[in-house]
């Protein structure tokens, strides 16, 4: 089962430049830890050392927010997509 994770400019950058990533498991954190296990640059800006969802890192899948459907226990099915926001900040 593959979902598909769509990174902004800034997290692709720590993927070598990928800004679309496939990825399986039963729920979105299982696919989730298996991205970070294959680009150790992004994984830490995906979950926190405990593997947590960080707040200001916002997760849709299916354009739904996460936050409000089970966060990384929200199972994902083939053919998902997960876009992945992280707060911008600046003055």
């Amino acid at each position: 089962m593959a979902i598909t994770f769509q990174l902004p400019k800034v997290l692709a950058e720590l993927a070598g430049g990928v800004r679309e990533i496939e990825a399986g498991g039963a729920t979105l954190g299982e696919a989730v830890a298996e991205v970070a296990a294959r680009f150790p640059a992004l994984g830490p800006r995906l979950r926190d050392g405990e593997g947590r969802p960080y707040e200001f890192v916002v997760y849709y899948l299916n354009d739904e927010d996460i936050r409000l459907n089970g966060g990384f226990a929200a199972p994902i099915a083939d053919g998902d997509e997960v876009i992945i926001v992280p707060a911008v900040a600046g003055g």
